[in-house]
This record gives structure tokens, sequence and C-alpha cells, in this order.
């Protein structure tokens, strides 16, 4: 690696090398660096003046003043004097920047519990085909009525909805939009308003549910119903930018195709006359786009109501990135690193290693924008919650990124100012009066926990993967307090799963472990730990006790834990063995395309079920 290369990797926040999972250098292939490198360009000339602080953080900046948010203005002379917090603007000289003065730390939530749940896996008998807002508000309403403080929802962020429909959650189209799939049709006030005619038309077009869910078929049958009931539609010229910009995406991709770095040219930038014509051209679309996202944001603020009275209320889940192809790709791709995607290196789970196929925000740009960007993206999820869990927390200090043509092992960490961006989170955050969860799971900095536990982030403690440095699972009584406990996520085996070993056996069948002997062995040895910790809990009397026992012993044994939050899963306590997503695959497994066995009323009254809320309601 020579010099020059060093220094430039320096100036971008390359990394030359990185500890991996079992703690040991990786040197990074000089080829990946330069990749890396040709996407980021020249070197960045950095302001000298701070774009975000720590409320009471004495600053140094010269003289000067601080336009306050209410048009006020402060005197500065030498250092920052006491300022709220919020969005402000700092003029030293002829220098200007904005200014996000931030919390310290967040409040500390009081120990309660709650439920994380898939949104597209509910249904009730009135579903079409996918789970639906009303089928959450149902959820949440039968959640509040057993005392539960939280929901934490897969995320509603939009997705791309021309065929094929994309169907993972964590690969949206948007992160700052909602997604019509889940828009129930009956819940309009478009459908109450229809005479008994058009609704016999419209309740005609349900979809059935079958063993999979058929994300195209759902959608389908959703837009045959609009437009059946003609829905009024909004006037452009009274719609703010994002909203505006974000239809007419979604109005040029069902001309274009998905992948706006496929269509014309002269339309691949919103800024473009080209792109203000088109808009023109395709007006009905476009306000019917806008009008898709009006009525989600009400069924949304409708399932937020009926968790008026919980503790928290409605958690929502941030993914990581964006369909590159998609809505934020186009509107965003000055600040986005369009041509690289992120992922995560070999580790125990994954050997070969993760591409999410997302584009990352590149660093450079966010500083230079006052990290607006990240929160506007922010600000937009915790309009209709009130909490964020961001998932993969660790990208908002690195992010793994693979240079075009390179599989996910060949990929270098990129940095960011973690500083900076958790202020920027815990800004929006306070503000909402929100809590904020930072999914730390996986190859992560110590230093990444620590800076969380500091601004008051909840961090994760799943039970899979809490073990003391003998690697023994630890007993309740030293899970971490400021911590959001669960059995398991979304990206791992099921209760019922990891006890069966079928987590195992599926990776096996698909190709995805290079030793699968060596991996039962793991898995049955880890099987025998967990067992064994519950009896030493007395939880249970002994290794060899019925599945469905040990899953309620697993919830009693997170329920003792000093976790400020425990979350249960639906799949895990009616012994779903199938987890919803498998890393690593996209169409060897169904992933997201797994409804759960039963109705949402169904499920809220299960044996399993009721046992877990009387543990879980005794903390």
């Amino acid at each position: 690696m020579d010099d020059r290369l060093a220094e430039l990797a320096a100036a971008h926040g390359v990394a030359l090398e990185y500890e991996n999972g079992e703690r040991q250098r990786v040197q990074v292939d000089p080829t990946v660096v330069r990749a890396i490198l040709d996407e980021l360009g020249d070197p960045p000339t950095r302001s000298t003046l701070p774009s975000v602080i720590r409320q009471g953080e004495r600053v140094e900046v010269g003289r000067g003043e601080v336009e306050l948010e209410d048009g006020s203005t402060v005197a500065v002379n030498g250092a920052l004097p006491a300022l709220p917090l919020g969005w402000h603007k700092l003029r030293i000289g002829d220098q200007e920047t904005s200014l996000a003065v931030t919390p310290t730390r967040l409040p500390d939530l009081e120990r309660t519990w709650g439920w994380m749940v898939q949104l597209y896996n509910l249904h009730t008998p009135d579903s079409w085909g996918i789970g639906d807002y009303h089928d959450l508000r149902t959820f949440v309403t039968h959640a509040a009525a057993d005392d539960a403080a939280a929901i934490l929802v897969s995320p509603v962020a939009a997705g791309a909805l021309t065929k094929p429909v994309r169907k993972s959650p964590y690969s949206p189209s948007s992160r700052r939009f909602l997604n019509p799939l889940h828009l129930s049709v009956t819940d309009t006030p478009e459908f109450a308003a229809a005479d008994p005619d058009t609704r016999a038309q419209v309740l005609g077009l349900r979809p059935e549910l079958g063993e999979q869910i058929d994300h195209d078929a759902v959608w389908e049958a959703k837009t045959a119903a609009f437009a059946l009931l003609n829905p009024h539609l909004p006037d452009l010229s009274a719609l703010d930018r994002t909203l505006l910009d974000f239809a007419t995406f979604s109005a040029l991709a069902e001309r274009h195709g998905p992948d706006w770095r496929t269509w014309p040219p002269e339309l691949r930038h919103p800024a473009s006359t080209d792109v203000l014509r088109a808009r023109e051209e395709l007006a009905d679309r476009v306000a019917f786009h806008a009008w898709l996202q009006q009525r989600s944001a009400a069924q949304l603020d409708s399932v937020r109501s009926a968790a008026t009275g919980m503790r928290v209320g409605v958690i929502h889940d941030l993914p990581v990135g964006v369909d590159p192809g998609g809505a934020d790709g186009w509107s965003l791709q000055d600040v986005l690193a369009s041509r690289v995607t992120v992922g995560a290196p070999p580790d125990a789970f994954s050997p070969l290693g993760q591409d999410w196929v997302l584009p990352p925000f590149r660093p450079d740009k966010l500083a230079d924008q006052g990290y607006r960007p990240f929160r506007d993206m922010i600000r937009a999820v915790l309009t209709h919650g009130d909490g964020i869990r961001v998932d993969h927390v660790a990208g908002l200090w690195r992010l793994w990124w693979i240079p075009p043509g390179e599989s996910p092992d060949r990929g270098t960490y990129v940095h960011y100012d973690g500083e900076a961006m958790l202020g920027v989170l815990a800004l929006e955050a306070c503000r909402a009066n929100a809590v904020v969860i930072g999914e730390d799971l996986g190859t992560v900095p110590e230093y990444v926990t620590e800076q969380l536990q500091e601004r008051g982030v909840l961090s994760c403690a799943v039970a899979w993967f809490q073990r003391d440095r003998d690697n023994r699972p630890l007993p309740a009584h030293r899970y971490p307090r400021q911590a959001a406990a669960s059995i398991s996520t979304h990206d791992l085996p099921t209760a019922a799963g990891f006890l069966s070993g079928d987590h195992v056996r599926v990776r096996t069948e698909l190709g995805l472990l290079t030793d699968p002997a060596a991996e039962r062995e793991i898995a049955a040895a880890e099987r025998a730990a967990i067992l064994g910790l519950l009896v030493d809990e007395g939880l249970l009397p002994t290794q060899d006790t019925p599945v469905e026992e040990v899953v309620l012993a697993l919830h009693r044994f997170i329920a003792k834990t000093p976790c400020a939050l425990v979350f249960a899963a639906p799949q895990d306590l009616i012994g779903e063995k199938r987890q919803p997503n498998l890393p690593g695959t996209v169409d060897q497994y169904p992933n997201w395309r797994l409804p759960l066995p039963l109705t949402v009323d169904e499920l809220v009254v299960h044996p399993a079920v009721r046992a877990a809320v009387a543990a879980l309601r005794a903390r």
C-alpha cells in the first residue's frame, strides 16, 4: 500500500485494515481501496466550523453570531454561548453553516415490555393477501388491552410497486415515505362513501391469503380497487417538494421501469426541465401516488392513535439503506455513493459475507449539507411513531462498502462522523419524545455500544448472542439494563427453529455453509448451553423438556432481565420454525413471504401467547 493511497484513504475515512468477528486483524486488498476511492473522488475540503454539537459543549469558533430557529440572533465572541436544542445557523466572518445543537442524553425508559411484529405476516379475515395498516391497528388494540408498552413494527418504508413488487421491507424505494402495499382498501374514505354496487365490485377483487404472500397479486388487486373507487386526487400545487418528487418518481417508474438509472438520460435527475414537463404530462398519475401517501399516512396515524395510553407506543424500524434504483436513489443521488453497495464482512452466521445491495450515504456530502438529508429521513419516520429502531446502528460510524463487481468479502469499512450522526438522531428523537433502539448485533466495535449507552439509546440484547468471555450464555441478572431484549430477530432463527436445528438444515440445503457438520455441532452445543442456563435459572426442571415449554421458559427468562424493554415475537410463541428472512438469499428462500398461520384474533388468545403475556406483565 503506497503512501499516496494511504493518505487518500485516511482523508476519506477508508479503512486499510479492520478487525473481524474473531478479533483478528485483516488487511484490505489495495485494489479494493482504490475502487472505493474512485467512487469518492478528490478529498473534501472541510469547513472549520462545527455543524453538530452537544448542548452545553464549549467550542471556540471566533466572533460572529448564531441565528436561532425562531429567527432571533445570539452574538458569539470566542466560544459558542449556551444555545437551545435545535437547528440553527452559525455565521463567523464570511462563513455560514447550519448548527445542530443536540441533547447530551435521552431520558431513561422504565422497565417494561412489548411486541415485535412483521407487518406483512399479520392478517385478519378481511385482509387482502398481506398484512395492512388495519391489521396492525387491530393487533395494537389487543396489545394495549394487555398493557403492552410498545409495538416494534417491521419497516413501513415505501417499496417499489412496479412488477415485480420488491418484497423486502429492508430494501425500500424510499425511507422517507410509506408503503401503499399495506394500505387497507376498505378503511379509505372513498370506500366508505361508495355505493353498494361499487363496494361489492371492490370486495370481489380481494385476493385470498395463500401459503406464501403474492406481492404482485396484492398490488394488482388493490390498484384495481382504487380505480373503481375513483379517489379525489390532491392538487399538485399544494404538495410539498419532497412528496411531489416522490410521486413524480412513482409515475415515471410506471412508464419507464423501476430503476431510474435505465431511464432516458434527460429524466435521471429530479431537477431537470424534462422531469418538470413529464410531471405535467403525467399529472393524474403523480396525483394518484400522492393520494396513496396521504391515505397511508392517515391509516398509520390511526394505528398510532390505537396505541394511545401505551407507555411508549409504536416503534418503527429504519432500514440501513434504499434500493439504488428507487425514489431516494433518484432524489438523493447527490449525497449517495450510487455505484457501491453496503453489506457485512464474513461472520459466523454468514461465512461468505453479505451484500445488501444498498447504496450508502457519502460521508463527505452529508457533512457538507450539515447532515440535513439524514435529519429529514429520521424526522419523516418519527412523524408516524413514538420510537425508532435503527437497523445496523454501527452504520452511523462505519459501513462495509463493496466496490462494483466485487463479492461481499472484498470490501472495506468507510467511516462517518458517528458523534454527529448520533447527535442528529438524538435531537430528532428528543423533539418527538421518542425512544431510540440501536441494533448493535454482529461485528460491532465496543465504542459503538458505549456511545449508544452514553447518549441514552437502547442497545439490543438477543438471547442467542448474550454470552460471557468464555462463550457461555449470560444469566438473566447480567443482561444490560439499557437494552431492548428479545429471543431472536427477523434475520435469525425463531425459537422453535433454533431449538430444533432447523436453521442449520435449511442453510445446508441451500449451500450457504462451508462446513455443515461443524455447524450442526456448534448448534447442538449452543442449544445445550441455553437449556442448561434455563435449568440453572429455575425455569426448566431438566434439559429434556418439550419445545413449547422451553419457548415459554425463554420468555420468562428475558422477563427476568433488568433490560428496560423486552420484546416477544408472535412466531416464537406459536412454534413457527421458519425465520422471516434468511440472510444471503433472495429467491432461494421465501423471505418476507411467510404469513402467520393464525389470524390476529386467534393469535392473541393462543395459550402460549396468554402465558407469555402473564409473565411479561409481571415485570
